[in-house]
């Protein structure tokens, strides 16, 4: 980057780190009204179980370790609703009516910069949070262990303002408290566009701390008190803004002396050169030296830093998707046979793939067999099963769902084969909704398997929820392209 010392003064001088900053552009920070979001909701665990295919580890998408012990898993509602559910050990939450009352109060926030609350689950000794589903990953993965193409400096200043603008509406909501704020917290939409997390809004009461990453970056004011302030988010936010500009998780003392000693080349992300001039640099230098204040008076507050960052935007008209390299949308996605005729609902082609499928995909599946397999009760089972199959065959479904249904009510094997060719039986006899109860409940049974996300996008299709079966279209494509890249 190389700032001017000129410039380099200008950034660090007291006078300008604490001076005052113009008030944003009302307009340009207004809550969106358009959130197509139900209301909290209290869930069983039950609800939940059977969203996550059993808590199932291929649905896991971020644990943590002893400091703070919860996992993450995605799901799927009944209504194919994407989420993410949190669930905590134990230990986490003794007080159940503590939990009721912090999570209802932050399930009432809905802005377009937050992965929303959507629900709880209190029951006995469980406690779990449920969460908008964001398929894109962490800032972290995408800044510290990318894998195609870093992040560019256009994204890093939309990441830094939209971050703003959450703490500036959770703020505005009297929720200013956000407990550990780092860069597992962010995370991106189906668009790409960055979003804070709703877990750190709620008070973890296990131990009291609010912090579980290393202390070298927790605000100084909380070593010494314990407690978190809304100043103490803003320093949060300062170490925020040098992980952008790096590219690297640098600790704010470290940052502070090369910014004092004006080394800040080694304070820049090398993969971000000629991407942005000396004064963008250095403004950002700025905000985040205002951030890191030791005295907490002295920081800025969100609605200040909303104003700041605006100016700085770059490529406003790019789509986040674009400037992340993500792809966007089923049609994006290359599609193989099974893919294309979900996409075209062609139910012949499905069939026929089904049937050379035979039972391989039922391999690991969980399966339920009872003494009763050596009585003349399993054996009629087992018949029934085959009667299904010689049925689907022929292309006679409704007897291949009576036979189906007989195997099934009886319960003592479980089939991901079965009901997927029973969903596909009730879409040939125009039942979607029963095609889709299935489709699902072949997905709980074998959560990776592609043609249990194929069978609900065709099913919701039927349905004409067309936006809904795009998604699980692109789900089943990616699950399938996971199985053969890992064949």
């Amino acid at each position: 980057m190389g700032c001017e010392c000129s410039k380099l003064y200008w950034c660090c001088s007291d006078a300008e780190i604490n001076g005052p900053v113009p008030e944003p552009q009302s307009a340009q920070n207004e809550e969106k009204n358009e959130l197509d979001l139900p209301t909290f909701h209290e869930y069983t665990v039950e609800q939940l179980r059977i969203a996550t295919s059993g808590f199932a580890v291929e649905n896991i998408v971020s644990e943590h370790g002893e400091k703070a012990p919860n996992v993450v898993y995605k799901g799927k509602l009944e209504n194919q609703r994407r989420i993410a559910v949190k669930r905590f050990n134990r230990s986490a939450w003794p007080d159940a009516r503590q939990f009721l009352e912090e999570a209802r109060a932050v399930g009432q926030l809905r802005n377009h910069r937050l992965a929303n609350l959507l629900g709880c689950c209190c029951e006995g000794d469980e406690r779990l949070l449920v969460a908008e589903y964001m398929p894109n990953d962490t800032l972290a993965k995408h800044l510290f262990h990318w894998d195609t193409q870093p992040m560019k400096w256009a994204m890093r200043l939309r990441v830094a303002l939209h971050l703003a603008q959450a703490l500036e509406y959770c703020t505005n909501k009297e929720r200013a408290l956000y407990h550990d704020l780092n860069a597992y917290r962010i995370v991106f939409d189906d668009d790409g566009n960055p979003r804070l997390s709703c877990f750190g809004l709620m008070k973890n009461s296990r131990d009291g701390k609010s912090y579980s990453t290393n202390l070298a970056f927790t605000p100084p004011e909380y070593l010494r008190t314990g407690r978190v302030t809304p100043e103490s988010v803003m320093y949060s936010f300062g170490t925020l803004l040098l992980d952008l500009l790096s590219g690297k998780h640098i600790p704010p003392s470290h940052a502070l002396d090369l910014i004092r000693d004006r080394n800040l080349q080694m304070l820049t992300d090398s993969c971000l050169e000629g991407q942005f001039s000396n004064d963008e640099g250095t403004e950002l230098v700025r905000l985040a030296s205002r951030c890191l204040q030791y005295e907490p008076r002295e920081r800025p507050n969100p609605k200040s830093l909303v104003a700041a960052l605006i100016p700085l935007q770059k490529d406003t008209e790019v789509p986040s998707h674009v400037l992340m390299g993500i792809q966007h949308g089923a049609t994006a996605l290359p599609l193989s046979p099974l893919g294309e005729a979900s996409l075209r609902m062609d139910l012949t082609a499905i069939h026929e793939i089904l049937e050379k499928l035979g039972y391989k995909d039922d391999e690991g599946a969980a399966t339920e067999l009872s003494f009763q397999m050596w009585t003349n009760q399993m054996q009629e089972t087992l018949n029934s099963k085959k009667k299904g199959d010689v049925a689907f065959r022929h292309k006679d479904f409704r007897a291949a769902i009576e036979c189906y249904t007989q195997f099934i009510d009886v319960g003592t094997m479980v089939s991901p084969t079965v009901y997927a060719r029973r969903s596909l039986s009730y879409l040939m006899s125009e039942m979607p909704n029963e095609a889709l109860n299935d489709a699902v409940q072949a997905q709980v049974i074998s959560p990776v398997w592609h043609m249990a996300s194929y069978l609900q996008a065709a099913a919701l299709t039927a349905l004409g929820r067309e936006n809904e079966a795009q998604v699980a279209l692109k789900e089943g494509s990616v699950l399938e392209n996971k199985k053969t890249a890992s064949a």
